[in-house]
């Protein structure tokens, strides 16, 4: 049986004597795609910063390829091949495309603190880059400044930041929030293809988005995963038609998750 790509063992997170996830348990296989979803202030986000280093867990574990990662930093968590984006857009504004990319690129290929190297000189990082820039649609936008890209080429920036150091398993928190429908659709092929052969696992409101990616869905509540299954027994589930959605199973057996 293989390792699974990410896994959390009853995972829990107070802030003072509130708590917010109370014993999150979830295993995700590698390469596969898997959508967080539930109502506001569920645990979602939270459970991100858990996992990537953010905050620090109360109790519980966090094993990334079966190492237990919950005590390290965020640097070192994206070390050993995880990787996030934020809800709210997190790039340098002031830096161009181009070089966004190439700042995420560096480590990855062994770059470290250095004053003796000239990023222009830098050929490896320059192609990685710009292999990057192209895969997110982005070609033609290299030398304009980050800031001053539309809202969704600027969310498929932070996407192409996210994947573009080589992280085996991405973390995505709600890639296609404040979209049109054009625009998430245009959002869900590019994650389709950055992801592939990669494991994601993402927070996500808009169903259709959901059902368009994931191989499994994780429906979170009160800091709790309380369904994790293929998106057509998910949506058949009668405790997430009850918690999630505020019906009864047997009151409308045709709702939607």
């Amino acid at each position: 049986m293989s390792t699974p790509a990410l896994e959390l063992r009853d995972l829990r997170k107070r802030f003072g004597q509130t708590e917010i996830i109370r014993g999150a348990s979830l295993v995700v296989n590698s390469q596969e795609r898997v959508a967080m979803i539930g109502p506001n202030g569920a645990g979602k986000t939270t459970l991100f910063n858990l996992i990537s280093g953010r905050f620090p867990a109360t109790s519980g574990d966090i094993l990334l390829n079966g190492s237990s990662i919950r005590t390290l930093k965020p640097y070192e968590i994206n070390r050993r091949g995880l990787s996030r984006s934020f809800q709210i857009t997190n790039i340098f504004h002031r830096l161009s495309v181009f070089e966004n990319l190439r700042c995420a690129v560096l480590w990855s290929l062994g770059y470290r603190y250095s004053l003796w190297h000239r990023l222009a000189g830098l050929k490896d990082a320059r192609d990685q880059a710009q292999a990057v820039l192209e895969q997110i649609g982005l070609g033609a936008r290299g030398d304009t400044m980050a800031g001053l890209l539309p809202y969704a080429e600027q969310r498929a920036l932070e996407i192409g930041v996210t994947v573009a150091g080589g992280a085996s398993v991405i973390l995505l928190d709600e890639p296609t929030a404040g979209m049109s429908r054009s625009e998430a659709d245009a959002a869900v092929a590019l994650i389709r293809k950055v992801t592939t052969g990669k494991t994601l696992v993402m927070v996500e409101h808009d169903m259709s988005v959901v059902f368009g990616l994931a191989d499994k869905i994780a429906v979170v509540v009160y800091g709790e995963v309380i369904a994790y299954d293929s998106p057509e027994k998910v949506r058949a589930n009668p405790a997430v038609q009850e918690a999630y959605l505020g019906t009864r199973a047997d009151e409308n057996e045709d709702a939607p998750a």
